[in-house]
Order: structure tokens, then sequence, then C-alpha cells
């Protein structure tokens, strides 16, 4: 297929032009003023309108089994759903559980991925160890192009990863050339804070903040820095939701040290009063780790991705509805964690962001698009629109509105959180692979579309941290 966007504004990163996009055979191969369309090219009206990066969506968890259900997203319904909104590719999770072999895991994920309908890659979670874990990474990175590992310093007595666990995986990644992630929540204090609210009579979602305050967050956040910093390996946080965990990450990055840091769209624009909402099935809604926090931690975050200290915005798109949030009528620590969000990302982001004057339309670009492209190595493939590059595209309408609705919605979830919400400035058109498959309002999408990514090791930021770490080497006294 080949289509052709006429006249519209090209807005990459680093820049803004008015010009002319050709795709032809998935790819982007021609950028300029006045191209000739090809016969019987697909053109895309763009006057007016902004041609950006399809957003890149790095932390989503299509079809997870969590907490005793299975979330309501598939890889089908959830890629069709970040179309519609914008986003042309997810970065989903592998998550074995303790002692499960990682490579049986990766299998059944790369299985349940074969009907995305947008491209999607994987983050692998690393739940347990033994020699054979530090096998299978090796393999994943070499063979299977993942380049990154997941641990998560929450959830005690399931998926936890410990201190030693987190020493001998961020070691191994160091080897790999592969970057770690952590989820940054201190797992034995939130433990301990659940089982204390309980016994006090505090069953329902209001306990579920209280449970996980933001000093937990920043403790774990600080130790998982620390111990990359001794390691001299570069690491990513995920979903940091309040002011202490990116007052460590400022301080390691104002250090020197190559740390990443991601915020949730939700956790920008929702506060924890959803928490004591009186409608038990709108409050459980809202449960997710870490919880929405008051409004002085998202004023400090949007500080954060001004300030590039945060790089990268994502969903934690996680779904369950109000049958499966229900396991926790009496018990907030059995409602399942997890809300939407993958549809609208990139709509509320540039609402609350550019429409605000928060973000410019290029800081946009890179905080929905480049930058994730960048950390985990596939960067110009995605996250650019230049020649060369996949044409995964989104065509803007800074005009257009909406009021955000589960009626309207293409996620498969009974309630969205960001529910009657206004914006300005929408998806007209999205194309990915080089094929529109957004239009008008209407999803024009194929099962098993998708491909799944490769992505190489070694990121550009690892040929900093080799020399830094030549330097050095430490060097015996002679005596």
């Amino acid at each position: 297929m080949t289509v052709f966007i006429k006249g519209g504004s090209v807005v990459n990163a680093d820049r803004t032009f008015i010009a002319d996009v050709l795709c032809s055979d998935g790819k982007i191969v021609e950028i300029g003023d006045n191209i000739d369309a090809p016969k019987g090219a697909r053109v895309v009206d763009a006057q007016g309108q902004y041609v950006k990066p399809g957003g890149i969506d790095p932390h989503t968890h299509m079809q997870q089994p969590f907490m005793g259900t299975v979330a309501s997203e598939d890889f089908e319904s959830g890629t069709a759903a970040a179309l519609a909104g914008g986003t042309t590719m997810i970065i989903d999770f592998v998550i074995p559980n303790p002692q499960q072999n990682i490579m049986e895991a990766y299998r059944q994920w790369r299985d349940w991925a074969e009907k995305a309908v947008a491209d999607y890659t994987f983050h692998v979670a690393i739940t347990w160890w033994d020699d054979s874990v530090y096998e299978d990474m090796g393999t994943l990175v070499r063979e299977h192009g993942v380049n990154s590992f997941k641990h998560f310093m929450a959830y005690k007595n399931a998926i936890m990863a410990d201190d030693e666990i987190l020493v001998n995986s961020f070691s191994r990644a160091l080897e790999l050339g592969a970057i770690p992630t952590v989820h940054a929540e201190n797992g034995e204090l939130v433990f301990r804070l659940q089982q204390a609210l309980f016994d006090t009579g505090m069953t329902g979602p209001e306990a579920h903040p209280l449970s996980r305050p933001p000093e937990c967050e920043g403790e774990a956040a600080n130790r998982a820095i620390r111990i990359a910093e001794v390691l001299k390996v570069p690491l990513y946080i995920v979903h940091n939701s309040c002011r202490q965990s990116l007052e460590a990450i400022t301080r390691a990055r104002n250090e020197g040290q190559r740390v990443f840091g991601e915020v949730l769209a939700g956790h920008l624009l929702i506060d924890d009063s959803v928490y004591r909402h009186p409608d038990f099935d709108v409050a459980a809604a809202h449960v997710m780790s870490p919880p929405f926090r008051s409004k002085e931690h998202q004023d400090a975050l949007w500080r954060g991705l001004q300030s590039g200290n945060l790089q990268t915005t994502a969903t934690d798109h996680c779904c369950f509805c109000a049958d499966q949030k229900a396991a926790g009528k009496d018990d907030f620590r059995k409602i399942p964690n997890g809300t939407g969000g993958v549809e609208n990302r990139m709509e509320v982001l540039w609402h609350h962001g550019v429409g605000t004057g928060r973000l410019t339309m290029n800081e946009f670009v890179a905080v929905t698009s480049a930058n994730a492209a960048k950390i985990f190595n596939i960067y110009p493939r995605k996250g650019s629109v230049s020649v060369g590059a996949d044409a995964d595209i989104v065509v803007w309408d800074p005009e257009a509105t909406k009021t955000i609705s589960t009626k309207t919605d293409h996620q498969n979830v009974d309630y969205n959180i960001f529910e009657g919400m206004n914006v300005k400035g929408c998806a007209s058109h999205t194309i990915s692979q080089g094929k529109v498959v957004w239009a008008d309002g209407k999803l024009d999408v194929e099962r098993g579309a998708g491909r799944y990514v490769d992505r190489p090791p070694y990121a550009g930021y690892y040929s900093a941290l080799k020399i830094q770490a030549e330097r050095a080497v430490p060097v015996p006294v002679e005596r």
C-alpha cells in the first residue's frame, strides 16, 4: 500500500516543518515539498494538522494473569484501542511465575500476542533466580530481541524481587548490554501496612493508598538507583507517582548516573480523592500500584517532565472490570491492581500538556514516542518521521474535540479513569506499517497484523558507560 500525507506540519522531537510525506511498503520513503502523489496512492489531507511519529506506550499489560484473574484486555483489543488513540506500538511484559522457566513464559506471551493488530515487543520480568535464569537472559537478548528486564520490588510472597535477585539480574543485564527496569515500592513495608490497616477495620479501597505511601516508593527507587550505581548499570524506573521517587531520580541524574524515569498519564491527572468515592465500584476501578497521589505530587511530576528528569509517558494499561474488582469487596488487598488508558494517553497529554503550555509540541513527541524509542534502542526505526523509518504515523487534528467515555472507547473495560474529561486535540488518522488503520472515527485493522519488534542490546548510552567503566578500573597498590 502507498499512502501520501499531504500538506501537514511534520512534528518530530527536534524540529517542526511543513512537508508532504510518502509511505510505501511499510516505510517512509520521501519527505519534501510538493511531492507528486503516485497513481493509486491513498491521499490523506493533513493541511492544518500535525504529522507526528505514532505513540509508543512503553508499559502495558495485555491479557495479564494477576491476583487470581486475567486482565480483560487482550492483545487484539488492546492494540486496536491504542491505534484509535494514535499509539502505534506497545511494550508489554512477560511475567514468569516464581520458579517458572523464563523461556516457557516468554513463548506463552508470544503466543498470546500473535493476534495483535499493531507492533509490539516485550520487557521480561525476573521474578526468581538460579543458573537457568542467568542463561535464559542471555538467550533472550541474543536470539529474541529483548533488551530490558523488569523487577518488581513489591508484591511480597508473589513476584517480588529481593536485593539478591536485583544484584544478580542487574549484573547479568550489564554483561548483556540490556537495561534493568524496576517497579519501585518497598514490598516489605507495603505488606506490613496492608495487614495493619486491615486489622483496624480498614477494608475498603480508601486503605489502598494508605498502604503504599510515597515514602515506600521513594525508598525503593533510591535503593534500586544505588544498587545500579555500584554495579555501573543503567536503570529505568517505571510509573513514578510521587515527588520522592522523582527526587531520587533527579539526584542521581545530577550526579551523572544513567537513570531514566517514566510517568503515567493517570498519575499526572488524577488525585487520591477517587479512593474515597462512596461507590465501591468507582473507587475500586482506580486501584492500581503505585496509587494515585495528592495534587502536590502531580505538580512535581509535571515539573519532572518539563525538566527532562522524567523522559517517557505510559499507561500501565492493565484492565479489570467491576466483577473482577469485586473480589476485594471485603478486603482491599484482594482488589486486582490495574487501570486502563492506552487509548487516551496521547489526547489527555496533548490537552493538559501542550494545551496548557507545560509541553511544546516537540517535547510532546519526545515523551510520547521518541524517548522510549531511544532508551529501548529502536530509534529512528520508531519514534521519528524520517526517511527509512517505519511508516507508523499519527495525523493530529489540534482543533478536534471529544468527551472521553466508555461508551465510545475501544478499550475492553467497563470504566475509564478519564471518564467525562473533555479534550481538544485528537488523532484524525493513524497509520501503522504504512496502512491507514484509523480514519474518520473508524478502525480498519487486521487480526495478527502486528509484528514483534526486535530490540538490539547496547543502546547508545552504553558507549558512555563503557568509557566510564574503563576509566574507573581499580588498580592495586604496588608495595
